[in-house]
């Protein structure tokens, strides 16, 4: 079934959008249990993923890691993520000193250049992701992962908020072995700060798709669409974050 955030891509983009970018945890630090979002559904579109630490399946695992690209170079790394709307995730981490790109996409499926439309059926196992250029010397993957998980629910299995499906599944793909261990021990210091267990799903990073044009710097280009002013906003000012797209 068709989610409401793609309907209004697709009908009405101007006005309000009846999609939820799922709930923001608490400080990784100090949380012991998530707020839930109260914003209007979407509808389910997928199966379960397997639990934290649990490597995924043939389909999905179809390549290495990815090799570095351009962007990464000796000061230089990459993390992709994956918590939800990555329209959320994004507009969160860019604002963030140490983040030198923030690129919308999608990961981990089993069908070769996925579009939206695709993605929203949640048929090809496709998650929404950001993949993230930033200095290790300004900010560290592990500060990165504690924004990772305060900006969203790791205990809920393909669902943040009302947005439901295997494409909004809670997910780290590492590039390296020390990126692999930095999530284990960050997850496993973090564990207790929820009363039900952490489900995100830690594997190697595969092939990333870009999104479509429209959905990059989507904050930064729809601060006067509903979605922005009542989701995004409100997000980042939970996080103590500025309510304005970082320049």
């Amino acid at each position: 079934m068709m989610t409401a955030r793609h309907l209004l891509l697709l009908l009405l983009p101007p006005l309000f959008t009846l999609a939820c970018c799922g709930p923001v945890a608490g400080p990784a630090t100090n949380t012991t249990s998530p707020n839930v979002a109260t914003v209007p559904t979407k509808q389910p579109a997928g199966g379960e993923q397997p639990p934290v630490n649990e490597q995924p399946n043939a389909n999905t695992m179809t390549e290495t890691p990815e090799t570095p690209t351009a962007a990464t170079t000796a000061k230089h790394e990459v993390a992709t993520l994956g918590n939800g709307c990555f329209w959320c995730t994004e507009a969160v981490l860019e604002q963030l000193d140490g983040v030198i790109d923030v690129e919308s996409g999608y990961t981990g499926g089993d069908v070769d250049n996925p579009t939206y439309e695709q993605i929203c059926g949640g048929a090809t196992e496709h998650a929404e992701v950001v993949k993230v250029t930033f200095d290790p010397a300004v900010i560290s993957y592990e500060s990165l992962l504690d924004w990772f998980f305060r900006s969203h629910d790791p205990t809920t299995l393909n669902r943040q908020g009302n947005d439901v499906g295997t494409q909004y599944r809670s997910a780290i793909f590492f590039h390296s072995k020390q990126q692999h261990q930095t999530a284990l021990a960050f997850m496993d210091k973090i564990a207790n700060n929820w009363e039900d267990p952490i489900v995100t799903e830690l594997v190697p990073a595969v092939k990333f798709w870009p999104a479509e044009a429209y959905h990059q710097d989507y904050f930064r280009n729809n601060q006067n669409q509903g979605y922005c002013r009542v989701v995004i906003k409100t997000k980042l000012a939970k996080l103590g974050l500025d309510d304005a797209p970082k320049k």
